[in-house]
């Protein structure tokens, strides 16, 4: 295919997806955990707590105390009074990606995270797919897609639809069907979205193409880039012989992590696992070993007389299972590496043409989220919410 420096004109990704959301700013972790049950545990001390103990251990700030009046996030059933005088049940954990390829728990409570954007949870179903931005100047992709809601503290959220129901796409009025006059087909909005996790570049520009032959081979990369992230459906397994397994037990709590590149075998502790591509090994994003983030988060521990300080006694068996999985993932994502680099210099669609053909600049309200509620959502003290 043709090739351009990647100082080209190509379209900006804030262009292609215009509306954007800033990232959650949870304010405190205990709300968030790899197991759901020690999060049921951590509420019911809290709740068990009086006065000066309770407030001490919810870690007030200056966005949430106890005495805060906020009303449900969207979807979630949690209640709204004030947290100074609330008794009942801990709101059920809901799964949230907590760090780049690391899925954890949530609860879904207002009352418990400085900025939630409700925004997004209005727009969370089975059918959204997330898009996070990372930074450029730091080792790993430049973005992230998820089914689950993001907690990362790093750039802009991009969801693919700005209603519930997959309805609405959030892509620039006009493109698709430019696209689709461009290339003699009929782009759907996840195709689009293949394409841009398949090119996006470290600037987070996406170099389009009005060449078919690439288009379909670009959006055919991109879908098993998202399928990969998403991680829901059928599992990925790597080919018979380069499966991990577990070759000696992992212990009841590992402490350290260790790598041995010529066996290609992660060590926790006395545990083994092989084999492990050194390629999974080495996966970066956002900067960070994903590796190693997803084991000290595990592993590290908490400040004693916290709520974070409630955790499993023992490793629990789901996350080995998770390990396994998230090893697969990170050598089968890195196979994918040299099919992007080749899109991302591929001759684009520059934004020049785009505004020639009036798609950009976008209109002012794509940026925004959409106003249109069907549902109705409970404000503070049980009152509900005018929108």
């Amino acid at each position: 295919m043709p090739s351009v420096t990647l100082d080209d004109d190509a379209p900006l990704l804030a262009d292609l997806m215009p509306w954007s959301v800033a990232p959650l700013r949870p304010g405190r972790a205990w709300p968030t955990a790899p197991d759901a049950g020690c999060l049921k545990a951590r509420w019911d001390a809290l709740l068990k707590a009086d006065g000066p103990d309770r407030e001490a251990l919810f870690e007030p700030t200056r966005s949430r105390t106890l005495h805060s009046a906020v009303g449900q996030l969207p979807g979630q059933s949690s209640g709204t009074e004030k947290l100074v005088r609330a008794s009942g049940p801990c709101p059920e954990p809901v799964r949230v990606l907590a760090a780049p390829f690391d899925e954890q728990w949530l609860i879904p409570d207002h009352r418990l995270i400085d900025t939630a954007r409700p925004e997004l949870w209005r727009v969370a179903d089975e059918h959204q797919v997330f898009t996070v931005e990372l930074p450029a100047d730091v080792p790993g992709p430049p973005l992230l897609a998820t089914s689950q809601l993001p907690l990362l503290r790093a750039g802009r959220i991009r969801p693919l639809h700005r209603r519930p129901g997959g309805r609405e796409p959030n892509i620039a009025p006009g493109l698709l069907e430019y696209l689709g006059t461009r290339l003699g087909l009929a782009p759907t909005p996840v195709d689009l979205l293949a394409w841009i996790m398949a090119a996006v570049r470290p600037g987070l520009t996406v170099p389009l193409t009005g060449d078919a032959e690439v288009w379909s081979a670009g959006v055919t990369l991109g879908h098993r880039l998202l399928w990969l992230m998403r991680r829901d459906g059928e599992r990925p397994k790597l080919p018979g012989g380069r499966r991990p397994y577990v070759r000696a037990p992992l212990p009841a709590r590992p402490l350290a992590l260790h790598y041995d590149r010529d066996e290609e075998t992660l060590h926790l502790d006395e545990g083994r696992i092989s084999p492990v591509p050194p390629e999974a090994w080495d996966f970066e994003s956002a900067g960070v070993r994903v590796l190693e983030q997803w084991f000290t988060t595990r592993t590290t521990a908490p400040a004693p007389g916290t709520l974070d300080a409630i955790r499993p006694a023992t490793w629990p068996q789901p996350w080995t299972s998770e390990l396994l999985e998230l090893i697969t993932v990170l050598a089968l994502l890195a196979e994918l590496r040299p099919q992007q680099a080749e899109l991302r210099t591929a001759a684009p669609i520059t934004t020049t043409e785009l505004h020639e053909a009036g798609i950009l600049p976008v209109p002012a309200p794509a940026r925004r989220p959409a106003s249109v509620l069907d549902h109705h959502e409970e404000g503070p003290e049980g009152q509900f919410a005018l929108i």
